[in-house]
């Protein structure tokens, strides 16, 4: 071996020192090394000399976010202590939920997937397009680290409620894995965000010149099929036994992905059984307010996409209670672009059609809760004000406490407003929404306004799958977590009006998801554990903690 080769090998296997420190976001702490550790890591004079602690820099991080106006500016500001110091990011992230929650993630990440191309600056995750068949192996390779727990991977070709975006979605991916640190304390050193790049249909984004991705019209059919293939081979053969998630594909594409993979890898679709879990859990927990039981909710679903999903789910949380599967299918009900979904409609999806009934049917929404009846509306159309003040007060008209949840998101493209929903219902509405909205003044009294937030569910997932080496997600584990988040939430905290435990509270109620979960795979003999001794130990055990450690 020649010494250029030996002496590059003894530089990789070297320590990093000095400013490679102070450039790699995992290991800087900027201020806060203390004076031996300057000393002894080659940084003495590359910092100011004043030594302060974690908690004194978080507070100059504050103090600098919040004097932007802007949440996509915050956003950008996150982004940067991102990469300059990870874990005082997942720090003030984390003890600051409730403000950053929303600048994190939705509604600001999809200002910020809007305007990706232009706000691009440095590579995080990795992005494999449709010309990298037969290299997706050698590709995730490429990424540094040896060892990955958790992907996010999509398409970006049903970003949030703003449609194809193709290569700017990757703000989702990385958002997401963002929430599964802050929100379930899972190391982000095991996660990895994917952009899977097929193209973009979205014919202003191929025309501007600072779009990232490849400026054709989607991959579709067989070669669509066989990159996605492809990758979750490749996924099983670099990083073994990573959790896949599959986010923001369009919906035929994220059902029959879904299907195909669900017995092959561990995986699942958060748009669909996330949602499915996260709404399960609300109408759980609108039953405690209003007294009318999961059995006798009579639900309208506004949309006919990954709400297909959550009335599966509910109708599996139905049969539980013991309703017949057919019992329990006859109180879903769809309204969708072509109106209500009943038996002989000229225009019927496959998957609506478990669900059409015989029965009249209408384009109208008001005159659609007319006929139905329904207990509950539940909105996943991303149809901005779907729900009118007519439909909302055709809901009041017919239920005591009707049960509305305004689930679409980002928040401009919600159902409607809380305060809509207040007023159109005189107060009475049990409502949930799946952006933030700020509390609601009603007649003098305060409502909190509990977000529908898949955060609920899938970081607790993720770190069940991460501690117990769980092989497949299954639907049991979401009813599992979706019990697990209703078991979380206080009384006083359904008084105020909210249907789920204060955001704040998010990480305590991950680690209940995470360990109703890995009970569950036990039982089902998924989870690579050989008892349930310990189990919560076990989980504390894999939580990421922020500080700063000792170096």
């Amino acid at each position: 071996m020649s010494s250029s080769v030996t002496n590059r090998a003894a530089a990789e296997r070297r320590a990093p020192r000095g400013v490679e420190i102070l450039q790699d976001g995992r290991l800087n702490k900027g201020t806060a090394f203390t004076e031996e550790e300057r000393d002894r890591l080659g940084l003495r004079g590359l910092l100011p000399p004043r030594v302060f602690t974690q908690e004194e820099q978080e507070d100059r991080v504050l103090a600098n976010l919040r004097a932007l106006d802007a949440p996509l500016d915050q956003y950008l500001a996150l982004v940067a202590l991102l990469d300059r110091n990870e874990r005082l990011f997942y720090r003030t992230i984390i003890d600051h939920l409730a403000e950053f929650l929303p600048v994190v993630y939705t509604p600001t990440v999809g200002d910020a997937c809007k305007k990706f191309g232009r706000l691009f600056r440095e590579t995080r995750g990795l992005y494999i397009s449709a010309r990298d068949r037969g290299q997706i192996r050698e590709i995730l390779r490429h990424w540094p680290a040896e060892k990955v727990s958790v992907i996010v991977v999509t398409d970006g070709a049903r970003i949030l409620g703003l449609g194809d975006l193709g290569a700017h979605g990757m703000g989702i991916p990385i958002g997401k894995l963002t929430l599964y640190t802050a929100c379930g304390g899972v190391d982000p050193a095991l996660g990895l965000p994917v952009m899977l790049d097929v193209g973009t249909d979205n014919e202003a984004l191929r025309a501007d010149p600072h779009y990232i991705g490849l400026a054709q019209p989607r991959v579709r059919g067989a070669e669509y099929l066989e990159l996605v293939d492809e990758f979750v081979e490749a996924v099983g053969e670099v990083f073994p036994g990573a959790l896949i998630q599959f986010e923001d594909f369009a919906t035929t594409n994220a059902t029959s992905l879904l299907a195909r993979y669900r017995s092959r890898a561990c995986t699942f679709n958060d748009d669909i059984q996330g949602t499915a879990a996260v709404t399960l859990a609300g109408l759980l927990n609108a039953a405690r307010v209003t007294g009318v039981p999961l059995t006798e909710q009579r639900i309208l679903f506004g949309g006919a996409g990954v709400a297909v999903g959550c009335a599966e789910l509910i109708v599996k949380a139905m049969q539980r209670l013991g309703m017949s599967e057919a019992d329990a299918r006859s109180r879903c009900w769809f309204f969708d672009s072509n109106g209500l979904a009943v038996a002989g409609r000229p225009i019927l999806s496959e998957a609506l059609q478990p669900f059409a009934q015989q029965h009249p049917g209408t384009r109208d929404l008001v005159e659609a809760i007319e006929l139905v009846r329904p207990t509950a509306l539940i909105g996943l159309s991303g149809v901005t004000g779907l729900f009118t003040q007519a439909a909302l007060q055709a809901m009041a008209a017919i239920n005591p406490r009707p049960i509305v949840f305004a689930m679409s998101n980002p928040t401009s493209q919600a159902e409607c407003t809380a305060q809509a929903a207040y007023f159109a219902t005189e107060g009475r509405v049990v409502f949930a929404s799946g952006s933030p909205f700020e509390p609601v003044d009603w007649q003098g009294e305060r409502r909190i306004v509990g977000q529908a937030n898949n955060a609920y569910i899938f970081p607790g997932l993720g770190l069940g799958v991460v501690s117990a080496g769980i092989r497949h997600v299954t639907d049991s584990m979401f009813l599992a977590a979706a019990d697990a988040l209703v078991a979380a939430t206080a009384t006083a905290e359904l008084e105020t009006g909210s249907l789920y435990p204060a955001v704040e509270r998010i990480l305590g109620v991950s680690i209940q998801v995470a360990e109703a979960v890995v009970r569950t795979a036990f039982a089902e003999g998924l989870a690579a554990i050989t008892d349930l001794d310990g189990v919560r130990e076990l989980i504390a055990a894999n939580l990421y903690d922020p500080r700063y450690p000792e170096r």
